[in-house]
């Protein structure tokens, strides 16, 4: 795979999708999707994570440009601008506990897909394999609280949403 041009990111190149399907094999997927990307070219983001662990369509668009501004700025935390999307969506800092939260698991799940710099067939390509649901970008309350600690009487202040886009934005604070 050739380095990411950060350059031809930007915020209208960028597609949220929602899938259910099932992964037999977390490699195999990963590969497939790589050659979804290959058969064009090697530039674009196809980036899958864990839509239960997502808290709206407005929570990936945050942690989305957070790290397409980190890669522009020098500041990101990962090589790859897929892995960054999901530390800075995460509200991570480590790779590996951003993979714990949003990363693929073997069987039925629901998956939130962002597509930066992406031809739109790569929908239908995606579409292949997966089921389009957007509706599993929705967020679900008692599963982000259990991802993410957040505690009952801070939802009393703040809907979901805006408690973890306000995760996503203190990574930037705290470099």
């Amino acid at each position: 795979m050739k380095e990411y041009d950060k350059e031809l990111a930007n915020l209208d190149n960028v597609e949220i999708l929602g899938f259910t399907g099932e992964i037999e094999s977390i490699p195999k997927t990963l590969e497939q999707i790589d050659n979804i990307r290959d058969t064009c070219c090697d530039v674009g983001i196809i980036q899958l994570m864990n839509a239960d662990a997502i808290a709206g369509k407005k929570h990936l668009e945050q942690g989305t440009i957070h790290a397409i501004n980190a890669f522009k700025r020098g500041e990101n935390l990962a090589k790859d601008l897929g892995i960054e999307i999901l530390i800075r969506t995460s509200a991570q800092r480590q790779i590996s506990k951003a993979f714990d939260i949003l990363g693929l698991k073997e069987g039925k799940m629901n998956i939130a897909v962002v597509l930066i710099d992406c031809p739109d067939y790569f929908v239908d390509e995606l579409s292949k394999y997966f089921t389009r649901n957007d509706a599993v970008l929705e967020a679900n309350e008692s599963i982000l609280m259990n991802l993410y600690d957040i505690p009952q009487k801070e939802l009393k202040n703040m809907h979901i949403t805006d408690i973890l886009i306000d995760k996503t934005s203190r990574l930037i604070v705290d470099q």
